[in-house]
C-alpha cells in the first residue's frame, strides 16, 4: 500500500516540505555533478512556491518547479510545462531523463 503524501499545500502560504525538498536537491545534486546545473533559487509565494534552476547565476532560470493547490507543473525557460502530477518524484523524472546521455566507446 503506497502512504505517499499527495504534493500539496493547504496553508495560507505555498512552501515545500522537508520530503519534497529533499527530493528536489537529490536531483539538483546529481546535476550539479554532472556539470549541468550550477546555482537554484526559493521563492515562498502565497499562491506558489518556486524552485528555479540556473545553469549561470545571472540568467532566467532553465527550469522551474513550482508547487500550487493544483498538480505542480516542471516549466522549461521557455515557459512550457514539461510535466503535472501530484507525485513530486514522478514529476522530476523529466529531468532526470535530460541527464542521460549516450557514450560511445
Amino acid at each position: 500500500m503506497n502512504m505517499q503524501t499527495p504534493f500539496r499545500s493547504t496553508d495560507q502560504q505555498v512552501s515545500f516540505d522537508r520530503r519534497e525538498l529533499g527530493v528536489i536537491l537529490s536531483l539538483y545534486g546529481r546535476m550539479v555533478a554532472a556539470g549541468e546545473w550550477r546555482d537554484y533559487g526559493i521563492s515562498c509565494l502565497r499562491a506558489s512556491a518556486v524552485f528555479s534552476v540556473f545553469r549561470r547565476t545571472a540568467e532566467h532560470p532553465l527550469y522551474r518547479i513550482e508547487k500550487h493547490p493544483d498538480p505542480p507543473p516542471v516549466i522549461g525557460m521557455d515557459g512550457q510545462i514539461l510535466k503535472r502530477g501530484h507525485d513530486l518524484a514522478q514529476v522530476l523524472k523529466v529531468l532526470e531523463r535530460k541527464m542521460l546521455r549516450i557514450i560511445k566507446d
